[in-house]
């Protein structure tokens, strides 16, 4: 099938370094990309070249991270002023943690909104990848669709990347529809992980199109490393969780929709769901990683939706060279609506996300390294932990090395607060926090998911708390000694804790 279906585009064919130069400098850019899917591999790698040699810096949004080297070399080529709504790159965060890059950490559901808000916050170039271009001009997107469909609309110019080494195949695989600017906005009638509301393209008004540039590069892949004995564990206690929720009437063995949030934890969580009881499931997700198609191989997942795939290497050769096998099981939608608060709620969907750190009480930290550092972002996970059927955070409870517990006295950054989260869990255990005051939480969350070396140190913190009283009980002025002493001593073990507080 031919790749551009609308003549007059033809006219339009640039090399890369051609389309690069119709950006201006100051331009805000909005790119397509959702975790390595569907990203520019062509023109936004020339953009961030540009900077080596000229006086010129851009604002990107995507719909999350990019792949390869493009984020690290914007940032490393002093073209990036400004990153939002995600990002997942070493050389980037460390221009962001120096202040060299501005970034803007945003719930991945609210950036298409934020754009229909804020009309003097434009987008002068989209630049979208797509599999194929309709007979009217629209894109057809690839592994991805982001927020591509409100940056199209929003652009002043659109830059079109054909990528030709996906298979015709993806086309009919999304569902795009542009949502309209609150507070007049339709309801979304998702009723359930398979209903389609939208257009299997992009719409886009053809006289915005500059350029159409063709790449030969497949998406970054993920890199994902087999599930290890802690994350292994922690699969299981949720497995074990779950099926007592069966097993007590709560939820049937189909459960509910399920998000998983990326890398290696979530992924072996949802691995685990291979050999369980568990069956006929869906999911109502933002990445669709590995985990979801050995679901599919082992007949227990049903259907899937998400805003884009990001797989390892092997999966996704597999995957896109017999695309046909799967393409009737899945649904690529715009992030506002695979992250939409109304679809997640009445969904019911079961959210399982990473944690860096949580506290007694149960408030998360997503993002913050020792509450300053970023390392990637919020992403989606306060959007289904707030608005979910279940919220669930996991993370180890110990690492490097037992220098860090992930389990804190309070937590350096808060991402989630302990009114949007249900369920903690680590290899150590799980803490169902459903219903329970604080200090009936603390002592859960301190029995059940502590490591055996933390846990008298983080008992003793507590008991000394709670002896001072209050409905949250804490040592202010050593609420945050485990992470001073981390930094100032290399560990958050604390040999002598004082005895008595006034």
């Amino acid at each position: 099938m031919c790749k551009i279906n609308y003549s007059p585009y033809k006219s339009k064919i640039k090399s890369a370094e051609e389309a690069a130069m119709l950006i201006e400098n100051n331009d805000i850019l909005g790119v397509s990309g959702f975790t390595k899917a569907g990203d520019s591999k062509a023109v936004l790698p020339k953009v961030a070249e540009r900077a080596l040699h000229e006086d010129f810096k851009v604002t990107v949004l995507s719909g999350a991270s990019l792949g390869y080297d493009t984020d690290a070399n914007l940032a490393k080529y002093g073209a990036l002023h400004k990153r939002m709504p995600f990002q997942a790159d070493a050389t980037l965060r460390k221009s962001i943690n120096n202040n060299k890059v501005l970034y803007v950490d945003q719930h991945l559901g609210q950036t298409a909104d934020m754009l229909q808000k804020i009309d003097t916050f434009k987008i002068d170039v989209a630049i979208i990848e797509a599999v194929s271009i309709t007979e009217e001009g629209y894109i057809v997107p690839t592994t991805s669709v982001g927020n591509s469909p409100i940056f199209a609309d929003k652009a002043d110019k659109i830059i079109i990347e054909i990528n030709r080494t996906l298979p015709d195949s993806l086309i009919g695989l999304h569902d795009i529809k542009v949502l309209k600017k609150q507070p007049n906005r339709e309801v979304i009638p998702v009723l359930n992980s398979t209903t389609r509301i939208g257009k299997t393209y992009i719409k886009i008004d053809p006289k915005k199109v500059v350029a159409i540039v063709y790449t030969d590069i497949p998406d970054s892949p993920a890199v994902i490393s087999e599930p290890d004995e802690k994350t292994k564990a922690i699969s299981d206690h949720i497995l074990n969780f779950l099926g007592k929720e069966v097993d007590q009437g709560r939820l049937t063995e189909s459960l509910l929709p399920l998000q998983a949030g990326i890398g290696k934890t979530a992924n072996a969580i949802l691995s685990g769901f291979k050999n369980s009881r568990f069956k006929n499931l869906t999911m109502y997700s933002e990445v669709l990683q590995d985990s979801t198609f050995e679901l599919f191989d082992s007949g227990n997942l049903a259907f899937a939706s998400a805003s884009s795939i990001t797989v390892t290497e092997d999966c996704y050769r597999r995957v896109f060279n017999d695309f046909d096998k799967y393409k009737d099981k899945l649904v690529l939608r715009p992030q506002n609506i695979s992250n939409s608060a109304e679809v997640i709620s009445r969904l019911g969907v079961i959210g399982i996300n990473t944690a860096i750190e949580f506290d007694i009480y149960g408030n998360v930290n997503s993002t913050h390294i020792t509450g300053t550092k970023m390392m990637n972002g919020i992403g989606g996970s306060g959007d289904f932990a707030r608005n979910g059927y279940l919220s669930i955070f996991a993370c180890p409870s110990m690492s490097k090395a037992g220098s860090i517990s992930h389990i804190v006295p309070m937590v350096s950054h808060t991402d989630h607060t302990e009114h949007d989260v249900d369920v903690l869990v680590t290899e150590q255990g799980l803490a169902d926090i459903r219903g329970l005051a604080p200090v009936e939480r603390a002592r859960l969350i301190i029995k059940n998911c502590v490591h055996p070396e933390y846990k008298e140190q983080l008992l003793k913190y507590f008991e000394d708390a709670y002896k001072l009283g209050g409905q949250t009980p804490h040592i202010l002025k050593d609420a945050f000694s485990w992470h001073t002493q981390l930094k100032t001593k290399g560990t958050m073990k604390i040999e002598e804790l004082v005895a008595s507080y006034s």
